[in-house]
Formats: C-alpha cells, sequence, structure tokens
C-alpha cells in the first residue's frame, strides 16, 4: 500500500506515513465490513437461520455505525483527533475479537453494533486529518488515498476472508480483521502527530452543521443513492452460484473483481472530484441506475455477472465526492459532517440489505436486488437535484444579501 500515501509533491515523509497508518485502518474496517458478506451462506448454516436473517448481522453493524458516527464526534468535539483515531481503532478491534467467539445468533448481532460503532468516525476523523495535510486543490485525493485502504481491504481481504471462511469458518475471518485493527491501533500511535484543537470547539459547534439542508441533502444522497451496492453485494454469492452457475471455487476471485472495480473507483472519482465535484457527484448516480437496473440481465452469465461485480465496485467513486462536498457545506460543523457521511453510507448499508432481502423473500429471485438498487439510485439522484437548485438560488440571491447590508 505503499501507494496509498503519494497524493502530491511537497509532502512530507511524516505526513505519508501519517495517512498510511490510517489507510491501514480502514484496511481493518473494509474487510470487517464486507467480509461478512461473501460468508453469509457459512454463517447462516451453523447458527441455523436464513440467508435473509443472516444479513440482519450486516444490519446491526451499519446501524452501529449511524449511532456511533454522531455520538462521538458530539462527546469528543473538545479531544483531540489522534486520540479519537486511537480509541476508535482500539473498540474495532475489541468488537471483531468478540464477535469470533460470539455463542449464538443473538450474541453476534449486539456484537456486530459494537464492532460498528467506531467506523463512521473514524472515516470522518481520518479523513479530515488527511485533507488537513495537502493543499486544497488535492483535498479529494488525500481523503481517496485514506479510503484507499477500504477499496484494497475488497480487493485482497475480502477474497482471502472468504477463502478463509469455507475452509475454516466464519470465525477465523473477524479474529484476523480484530489482528488488522491491533495493527493500526500501533501504526496511527506511532506515526499520526497530534493535532491542534481548533479554538471554541464544542459540541454545540458541531451540532450547528445539522443546520444546514446543504448537509442533509449530501446526506440523504448517500444513504439512498448509495444503497444499491449493498442491496446486490449483501447477497451477491448466491447471485454469483445460484443464478449466473459460478462454481463456489471461483466465487472468491469473482469477488476480487468487486475490488478492482472499488479501487479504480477510488483513484478515478478522487481527481475527477477535485475537477468537477458536483458534476461527478451526479455522473456517478446516473452511473448507478445504468449498472444496477441491468443487472437481473447480465447475471444469468458468468461472463456477465463478473462485468457486473466490477462496475457495482466502481460505484464507490462516489464515495470521497461526497465527502469533500460535506467539507465545503458544513462551515463549523464538519467533524461531525464527515462522520455523518459514513454514517449516511451504512444507513445505505443497512437499507440496501434490508429492501434487496425483502425483495428476495417476496419472491423475486436473486437478481432482483439490482431493480432495487437501481431505484434507490433514482431516489439519489431526485436530491442531488435539489441540491444543485438550491445552490443555484443561494447563488443568485447572494449578492442582492451582499447589497442589502
Amino acid at each position: 500500500m505503499s501507494n496509498i500515501a503519494s497524493v502530491a509533491s511537497g509532502l512530507t515523509t511524516g505526513a505519508k506515513l501519517a495517512i498510511l497508518a490510517m489507510a491501514v485502518g480502514s484496511f481493518g474496517i473494509g474487510t470487517g465490513e464486507f467480509a461478512i458478506m461473501g460468508l453469509l451462506p457459512n454463517l447462516a448454516g451453523e447458527l441455523g437461520i436464513s440467508a435473509p436473517e443472516a444479513g440482519h448481522v450486516i444490519s446491526a453493524y451499519a446501524l452501529g455505525v449511524v449511532v456511533g458516527a454522531p455520538l462521538v464526534a458530539i462527546l469528543g468535539a473538545k479531544l483531540g483527533r489522534r486520540p479519537l483515531l486511537l480509541a476508535m481503532m482500539l473498540l474495532f478491534a475489541l468488537g471483531n475479537f468478540g464477535s469470533a467467539v460470539a455463542p449464538n445468533y443473538a450474541s453476534l448481532i449486539v456484537l456486530r453494533f459494537i464492532s460498528g460503532l467506531p467506523h463512521g468516525a473514524y472515516f470522518g476523523i481520518a479523513a479530515l486529518v488527511a485533507a488537513s495535510m495537502v493543499d486544497v486543490g488535492y483535498r479529494a485525493r488525500a481523503v481517496g488515498r485514506v479510503m484507499l485502504g477500504l477499496t484494497i481491504s475488497t480487493l485482497v481481504g475480502l477474497p482471502v476472508a472468504t477463502w478463509l471462511g469455507q475452509g475454516m469458518g466464519w470465525r477465523p475471518t473477524f479474529a484476523g480483521v480484530g489482528v488488522v485493527g491491533v495493527l493500526a491501533f500501533v501504526m496511527i500511535a506511532r506515526f499520526v502527530p497530534p493535532i491542534v484543537i481548533l479554538a471554541g470547539a464544542s459540541p454545540l459547534k458541531e451540532l450547528s452543521a445539522l443546520k444546514r439542508p446543504q448537509v442533509w441533502l449530501t446526506l440523504g444522497i448517500a444513504a439512498i443513492g448509495c444503497g444499491g451496492m449493498f442491496s446486490v453485494f449483501t447477497y451477491v454469492v448466491p447471485l454469483l452460484t445460484d443464478v449466473a452457475g459460478v462454481p463456489i471455487g471461483w466465487v472468491p476471485l469473482v469477488l476480487a473483481l468487486f475490488g478492482v472495480g472499488m479501487t479504480l473507483g477510488n483513484i478515478v472519482g478522487a481527481a475527477m472530484a477535485d475537477k468537477a465535484l458536483m458534476r461527478t457527484i451526479g455522473g456517478m448516480l446516473a452511473f448507478n441506475v445504468l449498472v444496477l437496473a441491468a443487472i437481473p440481465i447480465m447475471a444469468q452469465s458468468v461472463v456477465g455477472a463478473s462485468l457486473s461485480v466490477l462496475c457495482v465496485g466502481f460505484t464507490v467513486a462516489i464515495g470521497t465526492a461526497l465527502q469533500t462536498r460535506l467539507m465545503d457545506v458544513a462551515a463549523d460543523g464538519q467533524t461531525l459532517a464527515a462522520t455523518l457521511n459514513h454514517a449516511a453510507f451504512n444507513l445505505a448499508n443497512a437499507l440496501g440489505a434490508l429492501f434487496g432481502g425483502m425483495a428476495i423473500s417476496a419472491g423475486y429471485g436473486w437478481g432482483s436486488t439490482g431493480v432495487v438498487g437501481a431505484v434507490m439510485a433514482i431516489g439519489g439522484l431526485a436530491l442531488f437535484g435539489i441540491s444543485v437548485a438550491l445552490d443555484r438560488r443561494e447563488t443568485r440571491w447572494a449578492p442582492l444579501a451582499v447589497a442589502g447590508e
């Protein structure tokens, strides 16, 4: 992951190591979040539950992110960002070690919820730290390098975890994720410098972000418009094996294509966002609609299903753009807004898994998850249109407001 920290010429070695350390943390979080999606059949079989019920384990983690992100941002407003990063990574590691030894379905649900609590706060704070180390024109790419750990986790961590889980069960996967969390904790303690707390920082100042309509619209785009990726990927293994006819031994290789797509999307999307932020968001939402709507047809063959997995992974390109957008519209509440972005994405995770499972349970088949995702992406486009219209109205009235002063 040596290229993760290479963002702009002149970036100090210390800053590169700090970004790399935070990226290792995102690698662990990504592996923990996505690996279970490739092991749902194993988990369901061992615990004696259905595949949709196993999907609730994913929803529990996602809801933990939704709850934890604002809670940490508000309660930790006066704390340094480095101590917060360390605390979040420690809690994440302990939650995954606990998941590895969970005795039953109910306890696993609780432990996955706990494991999700630090997720959004970690990514939001890490993004702010990375962006503070580069010039304004490189913000999205700096954030993208931290998030590249997340996308590489789907390229490397997810297939390895799936292979490990198929051979040894899902418990060693969670234990391995806990080990990565401990490694990230050590690296952050060593390489991320203390960050000066801004004067006047307070919970009330962070909460001021919630007064801004553009913050809510951006979060809504993430929560609704990006749910399609999770709707499909939560149930991707039976989609590949039962619909496309992919041999079970090939599944980890096909899942690696998801990681390739995410990695490419992260790199390309970050560069696009630095050049044309709003066009990147709108364009990627439209891309989501097309890719997801085509899944029922594409999934009828091994080649088509593999291409769809690659393209669904690429849709992550919108993530860095939305993170950067929140930095622009949150004013004094950047920490809260930054953490809420990942809460919104995990709400998308929960909603996508829920709606996809409902479509499957209703008898529409595994391919129906793509249609569900396309509908969610259309909802995101509608919110994006409102955001653009509001931006234009504010721009139109700004000169008159200044003149009135």
